[in-house]
């Protein structure tokens, strides 16, 4: 996958969390999970971006990793909320859980590559 169709899957993905977040419940436990998916799930954008703009390859794998952290966080906030029925929008939340796994295989596939790469190159 070349860099601008995954910079542009990660925003999309960051917009979609921060539109769902406005379909929680407004309790306790959906403004809790909901300000954490909103941290963890903007974040791989974001850290995206920086490891675009890394200065060696191990800079751009430890970018990328923190990347794949923030995404992993995000599922499991995801599943909770999902589990937990916390969510007046079924479909657009099957559809983010969905769409973060896709990434985190991107990611983790990429960082492997790249480290494999690594080694192989004099």
């Amino acid at each position: 996958m070349n860099r601008q169709l995954l910079e542009n899957r990660l925003i999309a993905f960051a917009v979609g969390i921060v539109r769902i977040t406005k379909h929680l419940d407004n309790g306790i436990a959906g403004q809790y999970f909901g300000n954490q998916v909103l941290r963890s799930g903007g974040s791989p954008a974001l850290h995206y971006g920086e490891a675009v703009g890394a200065e060696s390859t191990k800079d751009f794998i430890h970018k990328l990793s923190v990347a794949l952290k923030e995404l992993r966080e995000t599922y499991n906030n995801l599943r909770i909320i999902q589990q937990s029925e916390l969510c007046r929008e079924p479909k657009q939340l099957d559809h983010l859980v969905k769409e973060c796994n896709e990434l985190i295989a991107i990611l983790y596939a990429t960082i492997k590559k790249t480290k494999q790469n690594q080694q192989t190159t004099p």
